[in-house]
């Protein structure tokens, strides 16, 4: 018998009931995560003078902060990950993320300069404990049962854009309609009711993310000596270094030139400005990384970290595409969409959000009462955590509905489009769960192919879309439709590659480095953020010199090529993956 099995004799919808504590506790995480940065640009740009006063930033010193922000949030995972893993255990590890998250929010609604600063580095050293490490838990859970993680990673998934959604919804009405600190504060609430639900739900998990005692040593070291230890060399230790060096010089250097027009290195190497030179020897160092230490592993983990790397490259250029939706897409529906409605069809996009604001918190309160009936008096204190949070997430939705329904005219927010994806996740992840449950689950190569497919038709609707917006364009008044489709598709392909990253990450990689390698996954993640920040920069560029459907051509291309190659690996892939699906 399994030593898990004990999980699934207490399920919801046919897992266990823990892996939807982490599903809770991960979408209060995002929901702080995603409704801080909907409002913190628009916040930093807006007008000093005014009933809700920003601070007069430039759009590109507000993206420059956010671009740094999300890419070290992505890179802290690679230092949290391996305390988790040797040091302090999964789930101290997550309570002490959350907490830090709390105050990073807390410091933000403060609204000064140095809080904003003191906030920002919380939130990254809180998100370096947090992200790996909950992951790691869901994976350590279902040992043993592969052929239920596919479905558990895509139920978790859908507790993160669950949280997006509502984070972007509530987080950006409050911030706009009230008050930043307001909006600040209200993501930091939930950020801390989550650390209490989650800390008090503990006894579900049993010893699973305890701290490593010293017989759980030994007997990794045991494991790892079949597969050959890997110590690190003086070789590999010149070249983290130089990573993390030449990174660091890169992320750093960005927002302070834009922000504060401090220029820590002046110069032009290759046509590469200033620290652009350093992300290059950056990522040759990490390349270098991989190709000196992945030949000395065992044969079969060898080849299964070759599948891994893939996998990672894959990842960094569909988030280099899909983040446009934080940098290009938000400047296209505000130029070129026309989103101002009056009479009728004013009321129907009422209608329609109070339908999609409603129906999808309907069916995450519904998996909250499954949960209730399975769990209430095992961890009864961390259920009526949940249930406040709850009647607080409706008080505010009823109130919103309440004061949108008086107008009789609206403009669609530019920020509502961002709810789609969210949205559609909600409604299409358990069915896409369903899917890789069942005995039709395809091939990975499959999966990372329709993931990249289905993100470039995306991008494809866009530019059909725009093909009759000339060159220099600075507006026009297309359909919303476009937009629509373009997020559909973007979510549809998302369901099918970033889940399925985590779940064959949890497969391939040997258990004594799990969470590290997460890290790993993560900062892939990170390189695919900045990358979309610098591309989607130049749009105004790549519209003004050749066309706004040229813009999106280039990511209705490149996805779908990549997704054409994972398909011409898939012998490769097959082979080196060793039996595992």
């Amino acid at each position: 018998m399994n030593n898990n099995d004990q999980f699934f004799s207490k399920t919801v919808i046919g897992h266990p009931a823990a892996l939807f504590v982490l599903f809770f506790t991960e979408m209060w995480e995002r929901f702080s995560y995603y409704g801080m940065r909907a409002i913190l640009v628009i916040f930093l740009t807006g007008a000093i003078l005014g009933d809700n006063p920003g601070w007069g930033w430039s759009s590109s010193a507000a993206l420059s902060l956010l671009g740094t922000y999300a890419m070290f949030a992505y890179l802290a995972p690679l230092a949290g990950g391996w305390l988790g893993d040797k040091k302090i255990g999964y789930r101290n590890s997550v309570v002490i993320g959350a907490l830090l998250m709390t105050l990073g929010h807390a410091s933000m609604a403060v609204e000064t300069p140095t809080f904003l600063y003191i906030g920002i580095s919380l939130l990254v050293i809180g998100t370096g404990f947090f992200k790996p490490n909950i992951t790691s838990i869901i994976s350590k859970m279902y040992e043993g049962r592969d052929d239920k993680k596919d479905g558990a990673f895509n139920i978790f998934y859908m507790g993160v854009n669950a949280g997006a959604f509502l984070g972007i919804m509530l987080c950006g009405w409050v911030g706009e309609k009230v008050g930043w600190s307001f909006g600040f504060g209200l993501a930091g609430i939930f950020m801390l009711l989550g650390m209490i639900q989650f800390y008090f739900a503990q006894p579900l998990f049993g010893k699973i993310g305890d701290p490593p005692s010293k017989s759980d040593e030994k007997l990794i070291i045991k494991k790892a000596t079949k597969e050959k230890l890997n110590p690190f060399l003086p070789i590999d230790i010149l070249l983290i270094l130089t990573f993390i060096i030449s990174a660091l010089i890169f992320i750093i250097n960005d927002p302070l030139s834009k922000i504060g027009g401090i220029d820590i290195l002046n110069f032009t190497y290759f046509g590469m400005e200033n620290s652009l030179f350093f992300a290059l020897i950056a990522f040759i160092a990490f390349i270098a990384l991989l190709l000196v230490r992945i030949p000395r592993y065992t044969p079969i983990v060898r080849d299964r970290m070759i599948v891994f790397t893939i996998f990672c490259i894959f990842t960094v250029f569909f988030w280099a595409a899909f983040e446009q939706g934080a940098g290009s897409l938000p400047l296209y529906t505000r130029d070129f969409t026309d989103r101002f409605l009056e009479g009728n069809s004013a009321l129907i996009f009422k209608i329609v959000d109070i339908s999609v604001t409603v129906i999808p918190l309907l069916i995450i309160t519904y998996v909250l009462l499954k949960l209730f009936r399975k769990t209430f008096n095992e961890i009864l204190f961390s259920n009526i955590v949940l249930g406040i949070s709850f009647v607080i997430v409706w008080s505010i939705i009823i109130f919103k509905i309440y004061t949108e329904s008086q107008s009789t005219s609206t403009e669609v927010p530019i920020t509502w489009f961002a709810i789609l994806n969210s949205l559609f996740i909600i409604v299409f992840a358990p069915l896409f769960a369903k899917w890789w449950d069942s005995s039709y689950n395809p091939p990975a190569s499959v999966k990372y192919f329709l993931g990249l497919a289905l993100l470039g038709v995306g991008f494809g609707f866009l530019a059909f879309g725009a093909r009759n917006v000339p060159s220099g364009a600075d507006s026009a008044s297309l359909s919303m439709i476009w937009l629509v489709f373009a997020y559909l598709f973007h979510t549809l392909g998302e369901l099918c590659l970033s889940p399925m990253g985590l779940s064959y990450l949890s497969k391939l990689i040997p258990a004594r480095m799990i969470a590290f390698m997460f890290g790993v996954y993560y900062l892939a993640v990170a390189i695919g953020n900045k990358l979309a920040h610098y591309i989607g920069g130049d749009i105004d560029k790549i519209t003004q010199e050749y066309s706004l459907s040229g813009f999106f051509l280039i990511f209705t291309i490149i996805p779908i090529g990549l997704g054409v190659v994972s398909l011409l690996l898939h012998p490769l892939i097959k082979k080196s993956m060793h039996g595992i699906r």
